[in-house]
């Protein structure tokens, strides 16, 4: 029970999400008052999938995970994990933007909409955002960035630079995790701009990376690589033995979430594709027959307006 009990830390993000609940709060307040109770329902529930990831991430953060992740590797890659996957996934699943942007004054929305969306100032940020949004950014930044935070001196200086462990390793794997599943999930007013064929490759090739990075941590080497872990106070266990159960771990929970992920993407890329020979050749590169989707009309898209946030706009 002590491991549960002790060790809890305060953290800044635990300030941010605070405010960060208080002002969702605070939009779905204002939504309500011009809302049917079938949509108000549905903003609580997502709202409450939203909650459980800010919960989620200050476990990873505030809890004794993070103060035993400073003696052992392995609980390092279950924060890691906390931080990359459940946080995001739930946070981007639970689609508060809406909310969100509801918690300021109406005046002040319209006028910061106006800006961002019609102003020739705003253009190089809005060509930044476009970028950033892009599926080849998100998937590329969400690799790059589990790789490199591996690399032993970068992943040492987080270690002894609290700063650079909690803004920049913490915040770039929080980042680029919700970049990466908004590829993935429908996320209101966002979607996924690829079709469920590139998602399913997206995850494949990140399960493939995971799965390197840890063999690379234990199968293909025979010395731990983290010098951090070398004299730990009070801790018998090896070093080299704590790294190859953190590569179980990163192994093993990769496969976890790749897979029941694969079967949904699979089942929407069938119904896409019409059938899973064409997903398949998809997949492969091959040519593949007509499909279902090729014979779907297309909506152009619109540039949105002032009042994209309005409540009249949400399905």
């Amino acid at each position: 029970m002590k491991y549960i009990a002790q060790h809890w830390s305060f953290d800044p993000f635990v300030v941010i999400v605070v405010i960060t609940v208080i002002a969702n709060e605070l939009g779905l307040g204002r939504l309500r008052e011009h809302s049917l109770p079938a949509r108000t329902r549905k903003r609580r529930k997502h709202s409450l999938v939203f909650y459980s990831g800010l919960v989620v991430l200050l476990i990873a953060i505030d809890s004794p995970v993070d103060y035993w992740s400073s003696n052992y590797f392995f609980v390092h890659m279950i924060e890691h994990l906390l931080l990359m996957f459940a946080a995001p996934i739930l946070i981007v699943a639970g689609a508060p933007w809406i909310p969100l942007m509801f918690a300021f004054p109406v005046a002040a929305r319209r006028r910061v909409g106006r800006f961002f969306y019609l102003s020739d100032k705003a253009r190089g940020f809005r060509a930044c955002w476009r970028f950033v949004r892009s599926p080849w950014f998100a998937v590329i930044s969400f690799n790059a960035t589990m790789v490199l935070w591996h690399i032993p001196a970068l992943f040492d200086l987080a270690e002894r630079n609290s700063s650079v462990h909690v803004w920049a390793m913490h915040g770039s794997f929080l980042v680029t995790g919700v970049l990466f599943w908004l590829q993935i999930i429908d996320s209101y007013p966002m979607k996924p701009a690829r079709g469920a064929v590139w998602q399913a490759s997206s995850i494949i090739a990140t399960n493939v990376v995971m799965t390197l990075l840890a063999i690379s941590m234990s199968i293909l080497t025979t010395v731990s690589w983290y010098a951090t872990y070398s004299h730990v106070p009070g801790v018998s266990m090896s070093p080299f033995a704590d790294q190859q159960i953190g590569a179980a771990i990163l192994w093993v929970c990769g496969d976890f979430w790749a897979l029941p992920a694969l079967i949904v993407i699979l089942r929407r890329a069938i119904s896409e594709e019409g059938s899973f020979s064409n997903v398949i050749d998809r997949l492969t590169g091959r040519t593949s027959a007509l499909t279902l989707a090729s014979f779907r009309p297309t909506r152009q898209p619109t540039a949105p307006s002032s009042d994209t946030m309005e409540e009249t706009s949400e399905p």
